[in-house]
């Protein structure tokens, strides 16, 4: 046997009133929503009708409730049962003509969120030669339709709403607030809205074509909205339209670098009523340099009408959105390079992420976007003109320890440590195949170098045999070749499968048996290859050292040698390390203090 749900209505207005609205604020939202929804009804027939919302707060009624008049269309007793006594039926007001496309409210529960701010709702309105119906509703789900009294009758069609304040919400109703939130919600609104005498609409939006304005002027304007609205001077502004969303609006480049990961919020009017100023997801992630403010008639708000509802109009209009962000920025480029260098200096991070799946971006980050080189600042499309190969090195670490040593090699690299550049520079040849690219890695630079005469080899043996015996227990082999530059005396390098186990054998340290395992099968792959302390033997004080006949000092050097290129190379300093490091220094520094300190 079928059963009919007990509900519980005072229940159901907690839970709308309470839990579905993020603030108490959005009361003069809805009440403007309802108003604007009448007036729009009414003049569908009558276009000559006053178009006309007027707010009287408690400090203007006398008697401590808060008013919202309105020049619109009016209930019957029979739509005042239907629209404001039933929750969640939408088939009623769909024949009464309330949710037509034109009107902005589509859930009928607006009413409701008044509770967050008041006990008790009054509404007394006429529809036509109708009777003027009073509806009131308390905030423990009881509500009374009535005729009302004859003193308060209304002559013309239209609505008074008349909240009871809670006694917590005397602040929500007062004059200051009342008339910023109606100004916030409905600037923009095609209708005349007072608080008191107060009007708080300023017309069209400033995007709107005007007749006789011209682009400048409408640049101006815009210009000046966001100096007063959202409190910066933008880098830019683009216009955007999505007419298949019924969109217009403009999207401000902003002057100052931003968090790629902290979302931009951005200002969203439904059908010139303010939705939310912080809407998620309109523009695509990587467009985050832009913040945008836009009126749409066909995105959908959420039940609580504080977001846009996902679906796919929305990802078809973000995607539309970011397809003009990114024309502004290929325009630019062939306009005003000048001017794209100065956007690119603060918001190349957003532009980057773009080029990393869009061909165009790409070509344009390769053609002006500055990257750091051991030759100095240049283009990737500067660079390979000159030489030919991109060759980089795909940290800044690598390229800190290879820069100078390459650039005495006569080998061009680029820092591709930063965020996004080595996998747009490996994405370069996808996009043209005549694009070069080769990643420099620490044990290339060992081919360039010059190799021993064979004679000067075999005299050096036994110095590289003692030396090899110092940085044996540091897992380093110690090699003798002749580079520039000469005042470098030794240079570690160390391969990424070098690299790679040692990460791996400090892991394995930290490890649980289990991983320990895991670890250990992977080390077990094949030995790895050591780095390399590479002596220069151009260097004047690795020649003396070579010479030395006391095996402790030269052993103490090698070490020396060995600490300075883990500096000079930005090497991360192990535990050993560090102790070799102190005790070679204090070794040298006791050889070249002999005798009197331990003497006294």
């Amino acid at each position: 046997m079928d059963r009919t749900f007990q509900v519980d209505l005072r229940g159901v207005v907690d839970l709308l009133s309470h839990h579905l609205y993020g603030s108490p604020r959005v009361f003069v939202r809805e009440l403007l929503q309802n108003a604007v929804d009448a007036i729009t009804a009414r003049r569908s027939t009558d276009p000559g009708a006053p178009a006309v919302v007027w707010i009287e707060p408690p400090e203007l009624t006398g008697d401590g409730t808060l008013r919202v008049h309105d020049t619109g269309i009016g209930l019957t007793e029979a739509q005042v049962h239907e629209l404001l006594a039933t929750i969640g039926r939408s088939s009623k007001r769909d024949e009464l003509g309330f949710a037509r496309h034109e009107f902005l409210g589509q859930f009928g529960i607006g009413l409701l969120s008044c509770f967050l701010v008041a006990d008790e709702i009054r509404v007394v309105t006429r529809h036509a030669d109708e009777p003027t119906v009073l509806w009131t509703g308390h905030s423990d789900g009881r509500y009374a339709v009535d005729l009302a009294a004859p003193d308060a009758q209304r002559i013309e069609p239209g609505t008074t709403v008349t909240l009871v304040p809670r006694r917590d919400a005397d602040q929500w109703l007062s004059v200051p607030t009342v008339t910023e939130l109606a100004r916030l919600y409905g600037s923009l609104l095609p209708v005349t809205v007072r608080v008191g005498d107060v009007e708080t609409t300023s017309g069209p939006p400033p995007w709107s074509a005007v007749p006789g304005r011209s682009p400048a002027a409408r640049r101006d304007d815009l210009i000046r909205y966001a100096r007063e609205n959202l409190g910066y001077t933008p880098f830019d502004v683009v216009p955007l339209s999505v007419p298949e969303a019924g969109l217009t609006g403009v999207a401000y480049v902003l002057p100052a670098p931003v968090n790629p990961a902290a979302r931009a919020g951005h200002r969203v009017y439904l059908k010139r009523m303010l939705l939310t100023e912080n809407a998620d997801g309109l523009l695509p992630d990587w467009a985050f340099f832009a913040h945008c403010v836009v009126d749409a008639s066909e995105l959908r708000p959420t039940a609580s009408r504080e977001a846009l509802y996902e679906d796919s109009l929305l990802e078809s209009t973000r995607e539309a959105l970011g397809d003009q962000l990114r024309g502004w920025l290929v325009r630019l480029a062939g306009a005003d390079p000048r001017r794209l260098a100065e956007f690119l200096q603060i918001h190349h991070l957003g532009v980057k992420a773009l080029a990393l799946h869009d061909d165009e971006m790409l070509r344009l980050v390769e053609q002006w976007w500055p990257m750091e080189t051991n030759a100095g600042q240049s283009t990737l499309a500067e660079f390979r003109e000159r030489h030919g190969v991109i060759r980089y090195a795909a940290s800044i670490d690598e390229f800190r320890q290879l820069a100078a040593v390459a650039a005495a090699q006569d080998l061009a690299v680029v820092n591709a440590g930063y965020t996004y550049d080595t996998e747009l520079i490996e994405r370069l040849p996808a996009v043209d195949r005549a694009v070069l690219i080769e990643r420099l890695e620490p044990s290339d630079l060992t081919t360039r170098f010059d190799s021993l005469d064979p004679a000067t080899e075999l005299a050096l043996r036994p110095f590289l045999t003692a030396a090899q015996r110092v940085l044996d227990r540091l897992g380093c082999e110690v090699v003798l070749r002749a580079f520039d530059p000469v005042s470098l005396p030794a240079l570690y390098l160390v391969s990424r499968s070098a690299l790679f186990h040692d990460q791996l054998a400090e892991t394995r340290q930290r490890a649980d048996e289990l991983w320990g395992g895991v670890l250990d099968a992977l080390a077990a792959s094949g030995p790895p290859e050591r780095p390399q302390l590479v002596l220069n033997h151009r260097n004047p004080l690795v020649r003396r050292v070579t010479t030395l006949g006391d095996p402790e000092l030269a052993g103490l050097a090698v070490e020396a040698l060995y600490g300075q290129a883990l500096l000079l190379g930005y090497h991360p300093i192990r535990p050993a390390d560090a102790a070799l490091l102190n005790s070679s220094f204090l070794g040298l520094l006791g050889r070249a203090v002999p005798g009197q300190g331990s003497e006294a």
